[in-house]
């Protein structure tokens, strides 16, 4: 089944002095999603934001909000994210620590989609038992924790092999790029979450035009 192609523009790559017209800025362009990174300081090294700044976005945009939860023991949080306004919730499988089957549940009994991500050195088989259960997977190009690094090609085998045995969304995050976005299509993602790619761009609308296929 071909699913539709997405783009998630990444807020981490915003002007967070003036997020209210980052937002604006890429739903009037044409975005699908925005891609809200979740940060502790303990799974990544990085801090960002709390259910305060979602619940703020949320104001801004009727755009679904996908929050990409890197913090750990996701369960205790996952409920402050959904009821600031996040449509997708996404947690990291190395995060749960033996408990995936509860987050996933905890999540589905909040109404909105689940995700589970994957670190680039992790393996499919870590998920594989709880793919029936999820909307979407997402697979990080890069190593967790901070924006503007570069792609990492070996992981569209995890892709590509994803791909023969999920229906549900794929995502992929980190280093997206127009190049690097037609090679991931190709392995068989259809969600992109770009940042620099699409916020360090003059004109919005061209820079998320150019991950999308070509007609």
């Amino acid at each position: 089944m071909n699913r539709p192609i997405k783009i998630a523009p990444s807020l981490l790559a915003a002007d967070f002095a003036h997020l209210a017209d980052e937002v604006r800025r890429v739903e009037k362009a044409g975005c699908d999603l925005l891609h809200i990174d979740v940060m502790d300081g303990h799974f990544v090294p990085n801090i960002t934001v709390g259910p305060f700044i979602v619940k703020a976005i949320r104001g801004l945009t009727r755009l679904p909000l996908d929050v990409h939860l890197m913090i750990e023991r996701p369960e205790r949080y996952i409920q402050s994210f959904t009821e600031a306004g996040a449509d997708h919730i996404t947690f990291h499988a190395e995060a749960c620590y033996g408990n995936l089957h509860e987050c996933v549940e905890i999540v589905h009994s909040l109404h909105v989609t689940c995700g589970i991500s994957l670190k680039p050195n992790t393996p499919l088989s870590r998920i594989e038992d709880h793919l029936k259960d999820l909307n979407l997977v997402l697979l990080m190009t890069v190593n967790p924790g901070f924006g503007g690094q570069k792609f990492m090609p070996e992981v569209l085998d995890k892709v590509r092999n994803l791909r023969s045995k999920f229906d549900g969304d794929i995502q992929v995050d980190g280093g997206i790029n127009k190049d690097t976005a037609r090679e991931a299509i190709k392995a068989g993602a259809n969600v992109l979450v770009a940042g620099s790619a699409i916020f360090a761009r003059a004109d919005t609308e061209q820079a998320i035009r150019d991950l999308r296929p070509k007609k």
